[in-house]
């Protein structure tokens, strides 16, 4: 059994994900690395901690929709590290469409996906932190979460309710010893972002008081902070980094 903290970190493969993961690895935190698709993008995730920060990496395939495949993974970082301290719940997709144009299907996915997986991850990781008396939740909501956006009506929706599914598991949990807080990216430069069309990416840029997209591990350090034994009086907030985009 690791005595280093073990961090569960969704979508840990690329992006957001993938500097979280190195944030954490930095602070000498051992590393499961929550993937889906591309196991040889986590493996290489995986090597690379190992490396470069002398923790301890492993990868765990499974689909944040399905609690049974859920449950399979967290089970599988207990029996492999034997404990999980940490959960990052980063893993998310987009469906972009307006209301009239989208369809039933694209709005529930991107609810399934990014809402109802956040709560099973939550479900099934907790009843090991109550065991340990000890943990750290935090959850990558977002800016649109805030403001609202054309076209995200399911992802604002989706980001909304891990917002107040993170204030309202504070509550419950003030007095087991476990933190639950939310982090709201704005426009932050990953492979979603890259999408975007040139001119439409100028347009968003030239709206951002700092003038330029955020980083990764702009997001991973306010990640890493949260997660930190010493940020213990810090429950049910949510941290905008967004360059002042949304006040």
């Amino acid at each position: 059994m690791s005595e280093k903290h073990v961090a569960l970190v969704t979508g840990g493969s690329r992006g957001i994900g993938k500097a979280i993961c190195e944030e954490l690895a930095k602070n000498g935190i051992n590393i499961a690395i929550g993937y889906n698709r591309n196991s040889e993008e986590a493996n290489k995730v995986k090597e690379e901690l190992i490396k470069n920060y002398g923790v301890d990496a492993d990868i765990f395939k499974g689909s944040i929709d399905n609690y049974y495949d859920v449950r399979s993974v967290v089970d599988g970082v207990v029996d492999r590290f034997g404990k999980i301290d940490i959960l990052v719940n980063n893993a998310g997709i987009t469906s972009d469409k307006t209301i009239l144009k989208m369809t039933l299907e694209e709005w529930l996915r991107v609810i399934q996906v990014n809402l109802f997986g956040t709560f099973y991850c939550i479900k099934a990781a907790l009843p090991y932190m109550i065991e340990n008396g000890w943990g750290r939740i935090i959850n990558i909501s977002s800016i649109i979460a805030l403001s609202g956006n054309v076209g995200q009506a399911n992802y604002a929706a989706a980001k909304a309710g891990i917002i107040g599914l993170t204030k309202s598991l504070a509550l419950e949990l003030a007095k087991k010893n476990i933190t639950v807080n939310a982090v709201a990216p704005g426009f932050i430069e990953t492979e979603m972002t890259k999408k975007i069309p040139p001119e439409i990416y100028e347009m968003i840029k030239n709206k951002i008081p700092q003038k330029r997209f955020g980083t990764p591990e702009e997001v991973a350090r306010v990640v890493a902070f949260l997660a930190d034994e010493k940020s213990s009086y810090i429950t049910g907030q949510v941290y905008g980094i967004n360059g002042g985009l949304y006040m």
